[in-house]
C-alpha cells in the first residue's frame, strides 16, 4: 500500500508540474508573438482556453511516461500499476478538463497593457537585416523596403509569395526556426488537445470512455521500460513509442482514415468508436503481451525448468 501512496504522489506532482510548466510555456510564447507582431491588435489572452486544453494533453502523456518509469524502479507489479496510473490518470485528465473549458474567462488580464502603434517608417531590425515600413504598422504585410547585407535595397510592395522566398528575412512576425521535431511534436499535442476540448463539449459520456482507452493504452507500454538493463535506452526507447502513440492518435481521428475504416466494416462499428476501438485493441494486445511474458519468466517456472 506504501508503494501506491507514493506512486499517487508521484504521479499527482508529475501532472501538476507538467500541466503549470505547458501554461507558462503558453505565456511565453504568447507575449513572445505579441511584442513581434506589430499590431495594435495582438492581444495575449483572448482565449486562453486553448492553451490550458493543451497543458492537459501534455501533462497526460508525460506524466503517465514519467510514472511508469518510477512504477518500475518502485518494482511495482505491472498487473497493478498499469491500471492504478490509468485510474489516476483518467480522474486527473477530466478534472483538468473541466478546469481547461474556463480558464477563457481570465483571458482579458493577460492582454497587453501597452501595444505598439507606429506611423511609415518604422525600422525592424534582425540578425543584420533589417526592414523599413512604408505604411501604418496596422499594415503589418504592407509594403516595405528589405535591406540585407552586401545586397541591394529590396522593395515588397508584398511580403508573401513565391516571388519573395529567395529572401533570408521572413515576413512578420519575426521568429526563430523551431527543429522539425519539436515543431511536429507541438502540432500532434495542439491536435490532441483540440479533439479533447471537441469530445468534452460534445459528450462527456463518449469523452470519458475515449479518455479511459487512450489512457490505458498508454499505460499498457510499461513493458518497455523493462526490456534491458539499461535505464537510459529503456527511456529514449519509452519516448519514442510515445511519440508514435501520438501521432497514431491524431492519424486516427483524421477524416480520411476514419472514413476508410468505416467503408472496411460495413457499418458494424458506430463511426464515432472507430478510433477507442483501436485503441482497446492495441491495449489488450500489449497485455496480454506483457502476462505471458511475466509468466515466462517467472521464478517458479525457470525451476520446474530446471528440475526436468
Amino acid at each position: 500500500m506504501k508503494k501506491f501512496a507514493k506512486l499517487t504522489i508521484f504521479f499527482t506532482l508529475s501532472f501538476a508540474f507538467f500541466f503549470v510548466a505547458a501554461i507558462l510555456f503558453g505565456f511565453v510564447s504568447f507575449w513572445v508573438s505579441s511584442v513581434s507582431i506589430i499590431s495594435p491588435e495582438a492581444g495575449f489572452g483572448r482565449d486562453f482556453s486553448p492553451v490550458a486544453w493543451t497543458a492537459t494533453s501534455v501533462a497526460l502523456y508525460f506524466s503517465i511516461l514519467i510514472t511508469l518509469g518510477y512504477s518500475v524502479v518502485q518494482k511495482i507489479p505491472a498487473s497493478g500499476s498499469i491500471f492504478y496510473i490509468a485510474a489516476l490518470a483518467l480522474i486527473f485528465t477530466s478534472a483538468s478538463s473541466m478546469t481547461s473549458g474556463r480558464l477563457e474567462v481570465i483571458g482579458p488580464a493577460f492582454i497587453p497593457a501597452s501595444q505598439l502603434h507606429a506611423g511609415p517608417g518604422l525600422i525592424l531590425s534582425r540578425f543584420d537585416n533589417s526592414i523599413i515600413l512604408l505604411t501604418d504598422s496596422r499594415e503589418t504585410l504592407g509594403p516595405r523596403l528589405v535591406a540585407i547585407p552586401n545586397q541591394p535595397l529590396i522593395y515588397q510592395e508584398v511580403p508573401l509569395g513565391p516571388n519573395n522566398t529567395v529572401l533570408s528575412l521572413p515576413p512578420l512576425p519575426f521568429h526563430n526556426v523551431i527543429p522539425w521535431f519539436i515543431q511536429s511534436v507541438g502540432v500532434d499535442l495542439a491536435l490532441n488537445a483540440v479533439n479533447l476540448r471537441t469530445l468534452f463539449e460534445r459528450n462527456l459520456i463518449y469523452f470519458i470512455i475515449y479518455s479511459f482507452l487512450l489512457i490505458l493504452l498508454l499505460s499498457s507500454l510499461r513493458f518497455i521500460l523493462e526490456l534491458s538493463r539499461w535505464p537510459l535506452a529503456n527511456i529514449f526507447l519509452a519516448v519514442f513509442v510515445f511519440r508514435l502513440i501520438l501521432s497514431l492518435e491524431v492519424f486516427l481521428n483524421s477524416t480520411e482514415i476514419n472514413t476508410l475504416i468505416d467503408s472496411f466494416l460495413a457499418g458494424r462499428l458506430p463511426y464515432t468508436f472507430i478510433t477507442p476501438a483501436a485503441f482497446a485493441v492495441l491495449a489488450i494486445i500489449i497485455m496480454l503481451y506483457t502476462i505471458l511474458t511475466g509468466v515466462a519468466r517467472s521464478p517458479s517456472r525457470k525451476s520446474s525448468g530446471g528440475i526436468a
